[in-house]
């Protein structure tokens, strides 16, 4: 069974929405409008939803998301 993470490539603010696109093979765009129309419609539950999911949903192991240092030579 494949894990629920968040995102560390394609997030906008703690990565859930993009995590649970990846999850479900969806477009993160249509969870993003779909989260909006959601948190409009009951009164801003979904900010509140967002932030216990950003705090119980592991980020994305692997891949930080940052840009690594040169590793040049100096040359």
């Amino acid at each position: 069974m494949n894990r629920l993470y968040r995102s560390t490539r394609d997030r906008m603010l703690g990565g859930v929405c993009a995590g649970i696109g990846e999850h479900l093979g969806v477009d993160p765009s249509l969870i993003r409008l779909i989260w909006v129309a959601i948190t409009l419609l009951s009164v801003g539950i979904g900010i509140i939803v967002y932030i216990m999911a950003w705090i119980i949903i592991p980020e994305q192991p692997g891949n930080s998301g940052k840009i690594p240092p040169p590793s040049g030579n100096g040359s």
